[in-house]
């Protein structure tokens, strides 16, 4: 099933970025989506280390699709959602035709002219201006200096950006500092407070909170029972989906931390880890955009921003491909004061696809 998949993935990925045990927050749709069409574009064994990894493409572009577009609201406002789905290429590249068309099934889709050989920097610009206008400014500069030289012919990118209202808003004359138990010690942090009926979960040693937003979105809050190095590493698939398919309804006190991350991340070496090598080789097989068998990937850079408040959330993520020539029935109210390192997830409630997991460890 391409949910089951995609939180597959997901979690793979949480785990191999946050191996450190600090904060982490990455878009499993925008990686999905860049590391997707790289796998339109890849063949044999390039082609199958990919699949593995994320699952059946057809499966997973439909989902991606399907998460592109918000439920429309009947009254009140709509989230904003925007996503880019665009291959910069050298005008020396030749593209193969069967990938233009597949990309143009793709939301945002766009294939852009880069003067990678004669002017990287002005390449690496012309990239990053986009990707900040994508995501509303939140991501200006994705691609480091350094990141483009004349030796790349092509850069995949994926920009999300998302923003959205609480159907149940927080108020913000609640908010106050309430001390967080972070494993540097505990400090006071603003902290929000709700008491509605939310959706809620407890299961397998974890606190499940639903927060529901405009348009079909939601943000879940996971708080473990215990230590959540401990809690994460149990924390696979089937027990996810066990967890988030026993939400229910019920009243719910919430103390909830103000959040604000903005991480960087390099994922050549997590992909690696994962079993996605050959991409990165000289035995790259990527003749599904390109005939020229020289093209191979360099990097896989990606950002993600997320910001939860009383009023809703908001992030951004940016995936960049770098392709060159080489060589997730009580009724007394359930009180869930979350004081310490938890995670968050943000998802689109019809296909279950992950726009933003992150581990708060120091929010």
């Amino acid at each position: 099933m391409a949910t089951d998949s995609h939180l597959r993935f997901a979690l793979a990925v949480h785990a191999a970025l946050g191996a450190e045990g600090g904060n982490s927050c990455f878009s499993p749709y925008s990686v999905a989506s860049a590391l997707t069409l790289a796998a339109r574009a890849a063949r044999g064994r390039t082609r199958e280390e990919l699949v593995a990894l994320l699952g059946d493409p057809d499966e997973q572009t439909t989902l991606l699709r399907d998460a592109a577009r918000p439920a429309e609201e009947v009254r009140g406002e709509q989230p904003e959602l925007a996503v880019a789905n665009t291959l910069w290429a050298d005008d020396r590249l030749p593209l193969e035709d069967s990938f233009k068309a597949e990309l143009a099934g793709w939301p945002g889709a766009a294939i852009a002219s880069a003067p990678f050989h004669d002017e990287p920097e002005a390449a690496r610009a012309l990239i990053n201006d986009d990707v900040g206008r994508t995501t509303r400014g939140l991501i200006p500069r994705l691609l480091p200096p350094g990141s483009i030289d004349e030796a790349v012919a092509a850069v995949l990118v994926n920009a999300l950006y998302l923003k959205a209202a609480w159907k149940l808003p927080f108020r913000e004359a609640n908010t106050s500092d309430a001390p967080f138990h972070a494993p540097s010690g505990t400090r006071d942090v603003p902290t929000m407070w709700l008491s509605e009926s939310v959706g809620y979960a407890h299961d397998g040693g974890w606190q499940a909170v639903q927060l529901v937003a405009a348009g079909g979105l939601q943000t879940l809050v996971l708080l473990p029972d215990g230590d959540l190095a401990e809690a994460e590493a149990a924390l696979d698939q089937a027990a996810l989906t066990s967890l988030l398919g026993g939400i229910r309804s019920k009243p719910v006190e919430l103390a909830l931390p103000k959040v604000s991350l903005d991480v960087p991340s390099s994922l050549t070496g997590v992909l690696r880890g994962l079993g996605v090598r050959t991409m990165f080789t000289d035995d790259a097989d990527l003749s599904g955009l390109s005939p020229d068998p020289r093209l191979t990937v360099s990097e896989v850079l990606h950002q993600a921003v997320l910001r939860v408040d009383e009023q809703g959330f908001e992030g951004a993520a940016a995936t960049a491909v770098t392709m060159r020539l080489t060589s997730m029935i009580i009724d007394e109210p359930v009180a869930v004061t979350v004081d310490r390192p938890f995670l968050l997830l943000v998802r689109h409630a019809g296909t279950g696809a992950l726009y933003f997991l992150a581990r708060v460890v120091e929010p």
